[in-house]
């Protein structure tokens, strides 16, 4: 038996929710990662995680794909109960997502379903069906975005989305309080990674617009990430619910 807490962090196999599994790795914490595709990559962060003396696993999961939920925390359940022997995990971190820059007079209403399923419906019924696996005085950390405070062109579905995250939030610290369960959201600003094609990453025009935009002068990396949500589920973060903590260097202040 371990004493070790565990986490659970959706799309965790890749940019921003790989470097959360290391991170809290490093804090001591046992992490169950989902990846959607790519089992190679999701494999490697359990490689990194294990060498820092945590166990680690990956679990497949569309989290775009709410009737997939029940089967998902089945599986789940059954390794936490043969591998760690608990019933409940401790940290939910609803990190999954994928990106679309189209404007908002050519966005599709494929396109906002998309990300309605993905960023929005996946993060409400997942978090439901998580909650009876969920360990009392747990955390729940939702992942936003600095576009759901300010606007730029192009993101308008995705950033409707996070918006309503950032509102669903507070809902879920309030009505799960009884358990003393907190919710709070991380929104990160504009991260050098592949995500939406990699537009912060490779698109140097854009790049300079944010560094010039944000008081540090640069854009984000994954690893200014991980560590806040790694703290949000440390003991020093206990009295911090149903807040909003944007990640972005200063972007638009």
């Amino acid at each position: 038996m371990t004493n070790s807490k565990i986490a659970l962090v959706t799309g965790g196999s890749r940019g921003l929710g790989r470097d959360m599994a290391i991170n809290l790795a490093k804090k001591g914490i046992d992490v169950v990662i989902t990846y959607h595709t790519n089992k190679t990559a999701a494999d490697e962060v359990v490689s990194e995680i294990e060498k820092l003396g945590k166990t680690g696993k990956a679990l497949q999961l569309d989290t775009s794909v709410v009737k997939s939920f029940d089967g998902f925390f089945a599986e789940l359940s059954a390794y936490l109960k043969e591998e760690k022997d608990v019933e409940t995990f401790d940290f939910l971190i609803n990190n999954a997502g994928t990106g679309i820059y189209t404007p908002f007079l050519e966005t599709t209403e494929e396109q906002f379903d998309q990300m309605s399923n993905i960023h929005l419906k996946g993060v409400y019924f997942l978090s439901q069906k998580a909650v009876p696996f969920l360990a009392d005085g747990g955390r729940i950390i939702n992942i936003s975005s600095g576009l759901s405070r300010f606007s730029l062109p192009n993101s308008s579905a995705y950033g409707a989305m996070k918006g309503g995250v950032d509102v669903f939030t507070r809902y879920l610290a309030k009505e799960l309080a009884s358990r003393k369960i907190t919710a709070n959201v991380v929104a990160p600003g504009a991260i050098a990674t592949e995500f939406g094609g990699g537009e912060n990453r490779d698109n140097e025009k854009k790049r300079a617009l944010i560094s010039g935009a944000t008081a540090l002068g640069r854009v984000g990396e994954p690893e200014d990430i991980g560590g806040v949500v790694a703290f949000l589920c440390s003991e020093d973060s206990r009295w911090i619910n149903g807040q909003r903590i944007e990640v972005s260097g200063g972007i638009f202040l």
